[in-house]
Order: structure tokens, then C-alpha cells, then sequence
């Protein structure tokens, strides 16, 4: 009423109206109807039909791959402003890559440039890249919640700073639950263990949100309300936080992604532009709006190729923050207090803090996760 009658609403009234709809929206099940999260349903219904609004004409593919990015970037910078976890972008990429196999076996394969061999070996790097993922999604190394917080809590919760921001509430109760198992059973008193950074002059600091005492390195989380060790950053992507335990994962996720879209990409170029070479045939290809099929494909392409240029620039920053022995985290806490260097055009800051050079930064990488008394020995030696 207020809409046709032009007057203003009240504030935090779209909220509200956002939070009714998004509690209504249930699927009906045997054990009764199960709540969709909203988040999940802008990329299963629109990326397909973006997709192939774009395949009709060469200016609406312009206009759509460009505004694409676009609202992405809109949608992560509202969700990051307001501290809140989301699936958008795990729904976005998990349907993304079907999607995207799912044209290249059906508009790709049948035209008979690709082998048997090649789809075998794209096949592969997708299991490969998802394996790494759903690797990449467990515990990123969160620290125990103190058997204190655990019992001040209600009982059958997780501890609230657990699950703030959680887009299911599934991941908060998990890991709390298991956090605080092991926090009764001791085994916290292993975080207070001195290890080779801290010895190093490093002092440990204090957590006011999680109560509890965190080892160098570590860091809070605002989106998933719980401390990291070796907190890097957290990633929309997989809608978690990259940390000691998962950070090699991520890593490999990254790569495998990297080579299969690009694989993926050079095969449909050499079937839908024959006789170019893919970086050409990517900017220059006559016929590819000559029939909707490869008009269709040559979106995709475009599509894929937007996706690897963000995700291989988030690999390359990865990759020299590793060379350098820092982190996300320790690289914006530099900059706001113009304590590092920035290297490389500023692609890199330096803090100098663990910096042991190229071999012994990437023998640290490697050695993430394993047991503190494996480290111990190993900094020792």
C-alpha cells in the first residue's frame, strides 16, 4: 500500500519482509516441508537464462557478461559490509562448472572434434577440482572453545559467537559441537603450547569474542564468529575460512580449476572456431553466431574465461603470499598500520615478520596441519 501510494517505509521494513519470505519458502518433504535458502536460488534460475539471452545476438552477450561481474561484486560487497555468511557463491560456482560440463557434452562433444581421450582427462580435472573443494570445506583449523563458554551456553547450542552469520546454521553447530568436545576432553591445553614463531619473540593475544587465548598467527573471524589458526582470509567462494588446515586444499582447488577451465576452453575453441588459435579465436571468431549452438558455447566460453581471469588473479596472490610467508590477514593488518612493503607493483606485502626465503616459505606451506610435535622437531632440525 505504501509502494502504489508513494510514501516512504518505515525503516528496516524490506528486512523484515526479506526475512518472512525467505521462512516461507519451503519445498514439501516426507519428514515434513524443508526451508530453501534464498541465497541458493538466484543462480540455479538466472545463470541459465542469462546465458542464453546473451547467445541471441552479439550485443546482448556484451551486455550480459559485462553486467554479470557486475552484480557479483555488488552482492559481495553487501554481504561483506553486513558481516553475513552466504551460499550465493558456492551455489554460483558449484552450478557454474555443471552447467558449464553439462553444454560442453551437449553442444561441444557431438561435433566430433573432441575426443574420447580429452573428455576422459576434462572429466578427471572437474573430480580432481571437487575432491580439493569439498577438502578445502572442513575445518580450516578453528581453536576449542573453552569448556567455560561451552557450559554458559544453553544446552544443545552452539556457543553464539559460533554461529554468527552461519547461512544454515548446519556449519556453526558442527563445528562448536566438535570444537567443544574436544575442549572437554583437553585437548586445548595444546594450543598453549609454545611453538617455533611464538619462541621467536611472537606474543600470543586475546580474543574478547571467543574468550580464549590464540597461538601466533591466528586471527578472528567476523563472518563465521570463531578464531583460525593461520587465519589467511575468508572465502566467499567456499563459504568458510581458509586457514592452517585448509589452505593447501584451497590451493589445489585453485590449480585444478585453473587447468581444467582452461583445458575446457581450448577445446571448444578449436571446435566452434576452427583453424585460430585459442587467444584469437577468443577476441576474433566470424562464425560463431552462425547457428545458436555455437553461439551458446561461444557465451559459455566467454563466461568461463571471465571466471579464470578472477579466480587465477586469486591464485596468483595466493601464490606469492606463500612465496613470502604471509598471509591475507597479516598482509591488510600491514597496510593499516604501514608497517610492510609492498612489492611487485603491490601485488605482495612483505612484513618480514616470517619471512625465511623462497625454499624454507614453501617447506612451511607444506608442512602445514601436521601435529605441533612434528613442527617442533622439524624447526628444531
Amino acid at each position: 500500500n505504501r509502494w502504489l501510494t508513494c510514501r516512504s517505509l518505515p525503516p528496516g521494513a524490506l528486512e523484515r519482509i526479506a526475512d518472512t519470505v525467505a521462512d516461507r519458502l519451503r519445498v514439501p518433504w516426507f519428514a515434513g516441508a524443508v526451508k530453501v535458502n534464498v541465497s541458493l536460488v538466484p543462480p540455479l534460475l538466472l545463470l541459465p537464462v542469462f546465458l542464453h539471452v546473451a547467445a541471441l545476438h552479439f550485443l546482448l552477450g556484451l551486455v550480459v557478461l559485462t553486467s554479470l561481474p557486475v552484480v557479483v561484486l555488488w552482492y559481495y560487497y553487501l554481504t561483506h559490509r553486513r558481516k553475513e555468511r552466504t551460499l550465493f557463491f558456492l551455489s554460483l560456482g558449484l552450478f557454474s562448472l555443471g552447467y558449464m560440463y553439462y553444454v560442453f557434452l551437449q553442444e561441444v562433444v557431438p561435433r566430433g572434434r573432441v575426443e574420447y581421450s580429452q573428455v576422459v582427462a576434462l572429466t578427471c580435472g572437474l573430480i580432481l577440482m571437487l575432491l580439493a573443494l569439498s577438502r578445502a570445506k572442513k575445518d580450516p583449523g578453528y581453536l576449542p572453545i573453552p569448556a567455560s563458554n561451552v557450559k554458559s551456553s544453553h544446552p544443545g547450542l552452539p556457543h553464539k559467537s559460533g554461529v554468527r552469520g552461519s547461512s544454515n546454521g548446519l556449519h556453526g553447530i558442527s563445528t562448536s559441537g566438535a570444537a567443544s568436545g574436544r575442549a572437554v576432553n583437553g585437548e586445548a591445553k595444546g594450543y598453549s603450547r609454545m611453538s617455533a614463531e611464538e619462541q621467536e619473540g611472537v606474543k600470543k593475544d586475546w580474543c574478547t569474542k571467543c574468550q580464549l587465548v590464540r597461538p601466533a598467527r591466528a586471527g578472528h573471524c567476523r563472518l563465521c564468529g570463531r578464531c583460525v589458526r593461520r587465519l589467511d582470509h575468508h572465502c566467499v567462494w567456499i563459504n568458510s575460512c581458509v586457514g592452517e588446515q585448509n589452505h593447501q586444499a584451497f590451493i589445489l582447488a585453485l590449480s585444478f580449476f585453473m587447468l581444467t577451465s582452461v583445458y575446457g576452453i581450448t577445446l571448444t575453441l578449436h571446435t566452434v572456431c576452427r583453424d585460430r588459435t585459442p587467444f584469437v579465436a577468443l577476441f576474433y571468431c566470424p562464425g560463431a553466431y552462425s547457428d545458436y549452438s555455437s553461439a551458446l558455447s561461444f557465451t559459455c566460453v566467454w563466461y568461463c574465461a571471465i571466471v579464470t581471469a578472477g579466480m587465477g588473479y586469486i591464485l596468483l596472490i595466493q601464490l606469492l603470499n606463500i612465496s613470502y610467508n604471509v598471509t591475507e590477514r597479516e598482509a591488510r593488518l600491514a597496510l593499516r598500520d604501514n608497517t610492510g612493503r609492498r612489492l611487485l607493483g603491490g601485488l605482495v606485502i612483505d612484513t618480514g615478520q616470517y619471512n625465511r626465503g623462497f625454499l624454507c616459505n614453501w617447506g612451511h606451506f607444506l608442512s602445514l596441519g601436521s601435529s605441533p610435535l612434528q613442527r617442533s622437531a622439524e624447526d628444531i632440525v
